[in-house]
C-alpha cells in the first residue's frame, strides 16, 4: 500500500524531538505541549523526544529522556561534569563545546536522538525537529524516516540584536563563539524537504538568513490556550504586564524599563515583569539606575493559570521586543481581553493585524515613544475595553491549537506520500 493511502482512516505514528522542551525556557516549550496534545486528540500516537529541561506533557503524550550533561542547568550552569557522569564520545563533544565558549545542544541532541530512532525506524511514521537543525537531524532522514521540520525564527536575528549591545571586542568574541552552532543550522536547513514555521515574517527571514526556497516552507501560526481568557476579577489599577522568556537586549526590556520610569514621575503604575532577570545582571542594574525597585515585580516558574490570571489582571499589556517570530504573549494577551502596546517589529504586526484595532504599535527600542502609548492606554478606560474586546475576538478566530495540529498533520502525510512509505492500519 502506498504511503498516502490510509492516512485519513489511522493516526500517524510521530516522533516530536526538541533538544529543550520545558514551557518556562520560551514558546517551543509551549509549542510542544500543545501542538502534542491536540495531535493526540486527532488520533495520532505521539512520542517526545527531548533533552534537559524536560517538557511539560499531557495524558497520553509519551516522553522519551534525552539525557545530556545537563550543563546548563540552575543552580549551576556552565557546570563540569564528574569523570563518572562521561558515557560516550557524544559527551565529550558536549563538555569540549563548553569548554571553548560554544552551545553544544542543537548538535549533540541531534546525534543522541538519530542514535535512538535509528534503532527504531519501524516504529515511527514521521519524524517532526522543533527546531533543533542539528547534524542528526540529516543522519534520521537518511535512515528513510519521512522529516518535517519547525523553524520558529532563524537565531541569526537573536545573534545580530546580541552583537549589536556588546560593549567590549571580548564580549563580541564570546557572543559569536556561542551562536557558532548557525553555521550548523544553516547547512541542515538548506537540505531540508519540509519546513513549517509560524508567520510569513519568519518565513522571509528563514529565506533570507538561512537559504531555504521559500516554495519549501509552510506557514501554520500558532495557538492560545483556553485558560487564555477574561477572569472575573476586577483589574488592578495601573498595572502594566510584560512576558520576556529570556532576560536578552531582543526582549526589549530595558526599553521597557526606561518608558516606565517616565511613566512613574506622574501616575501611579506597578510592572509585572513575567521574567527571571540574571542575578545582578542588566535588567537588575537599570532597575537601580532608575529607581524602580519598588514598583517593578518579577514572576517566574508559574503554572498556565495563574499566568493568564495575572495577564488578565492587568490593565495593559506590553510586548518591547525589538523581534519576534511569532510572539505566544501577544496572542495570550488578547485572548485574555488586555489592551496591548507592541513593537513594530518582526511578525508581530502580523499576529494583531493591519487595522490597529487590537495594539498600538510603536518603534522597537524607542522609549518615548512606548512611553506615550502606554499613558494614553493608562489614561483612556473605554478605549482599553475597546481594544481588549477586539484582542479577544481576533485571537480566537485566528489562533487556535487544533488547526495548528489539524495543519501539522496535513504537512506529515505530504511527507509520509513523498517518501512513499506504507502506513499501517490499527
Amino acid at each position: 500500500m502506498g504511503a498516502g493511502v490510509g492516512l485519513m482512516e489511522v493516526g500517524v505514528r510521530v516522533a516530536l524531538l526538541s533538544y529543550r522542551s520545558k514551557p518556562h525556557c520560551g514558546g517551543q516549550g509551549v509549542y510542544v505541549r500543545h501542538l502534542s496534545r491536540e495531535l493526540v486528540a486527532l488520533g495520532h500516537d505521539v512520542e517526545v523526544f527531548s533533552g534537559q529541561p524536560y517538557p511539560v506533557l499531557d495524558p497520553g503524550v509519551r516522553l522519551t529522556k534525552v539525557p545530556s550533561l545537563d550543563l546548563y542547568r540552575e543552580p549551576d550552569p556552565f557546570r563540569t561534569p564528574r569523570p563518572g557522569e562521561y558515557r560516550d564520545l557524544v559527551d565529550l563533544l558536549e563538555v569540549a563545546t563548553m569548554w571553548t565558549a560554544g552551545f553544544p545542544e542543537p548538535r549533540t541532541f541531534s546525534l543522541r536522538a538519530a542514535r535512538l530512532l535509528k534503532a527504531r525506524v519501524d516504529e515511527f511514521d514521521v519524524v517532526h525537529d522543533n527546531q533543533t537543525l542539528g547534524y542528526g537531524i540529516l543522519d534520521i532522514e537518511r535512515a528513510g524516516l519521512p522529516l518535517v521540520t519547525t523553524i520558529h525564527h532563524p537565531i541569526t536575528f537573536d545573534r545580530r540584536v546580541d552583537l549589536a549591545a556588546a560593549t567590549t571586542w571580548r564580549r563580541r568574541l564570546g557572543l559569536r563563539r556561542w551562536y557558532g552552532f548557525l553555521r550548523m543550522q544553516r547547512r541542515v536547513a538548506r537540505r531540508l524537504g519540509r519546513v513549517l514555521t509560524v508567520s510569513e515574517s519568519s518565513a522571509a527571514d528563514i529565506t533570507r538568513d538561512f537559504g531555504v526556497e521559500r516554495s519549501r516552507i509552510q506557514v501554520v501560526p500558532l495557538g492560545v490556550d483556553a485558560v487564555f481568557r477574561p477572569y472575573d476579577e476586577p483589574r488592578v489599577p495601573g498595572r502594566i504586564v510584560a512576558m520576556a522568556s529570556a532576560d536578552t537586549p531582543m526582549k526589549g526590556t530595558g526599553t521597557l524599563l526606561e518608558a516606565f520610569a517616565k511613566l512613574r514621575t506622574e501616575r501611579d503604575v506597578e510592572l509585572m515583569l513575567v521574567s527571571r532577570p540574571r542575578p545582578g545582571g542588566p535588567t537588575e542594574r537599570l532597575i537601580d539606575r532608575l529607581s524602580i525597585g519598588d514598583a517593578v515585580r518579577f514572576v517566574h516558574g508559574v503554572g498556565d493559570e495563574e499566568l493568564a490570571r495575572l495577564v488578565a489582571s492587568a490593565e495593559v499589556a506590553c510586548v518591547p521586543s525589538l523581534y519576534e517570530g511569532f510572539s505566544l504573549p501577544t496572542v495570550e494577551a488578547m485572548a485574555c481581553a488586555t489592551p496591548l502596546v507592541v513593537s513594530r517589529a518582526g511578525a508581530i504586526p502580523e499576529v494583531v493585524g493591519p487595522d490597529g484595532l487590537c495594539a498600538d504599535l510603536v518603534a522597537p527600542g524607542d522609549v518615548g515613544e512606548l512611553a506615550v502609548a502606554l499613558e494614553g492606554l493608562i489614561d483612556d478606560p473605554a478605549r482599553r475595553d475597546r481594544m481588549g474586546a477586539a484582542g479577544r475576538e481576533r485571537a480566537l478566530s485566528h489562533f487556535g491549537w487544533r488547526a495548528v495540529a489539524e495543519a501539522t498533520a496535513a504537512a506529515y502525510r505530504e511527507a509520509i506520500a513523498a517518501a512513499d512509505r506504507p502506513v499501517p492500519r490499527s
